[in-house]
């Protein structure tokens, strides 16, 4: 019975920490857009090919300033 008197106390004080925590991370927009970055790891970031024809150009400039 004793504990009880430690327990709900630190039960409040935990719900308390929590209940601002979650404030925190909404007020910083942690919680704004939940789908995007699903959607954004799927989307290329350049066509194939132009990084292909770009890799050519500058291979052909890089051989000829070598010789």
């Amino acid at each position: 019975m004793e504990s009880l008197y430690l327990l709900i106390p630190l039960s409040v004080v935990l719900v308390f920490a929590i209940g601002v925590a979650f404030w925190w991370s909404v007020r910083n927009g942690q919680f704004d857009d939940l789908e995007g970055p699903a959607y954004r790891i799927l989307m290329d970031d350049e066509l194939p090919g132009k990084r292909d024809g770009a890799a050519t150009a500058k291979g052909a400039e890089e051989g000829a300033g070598e010789k």
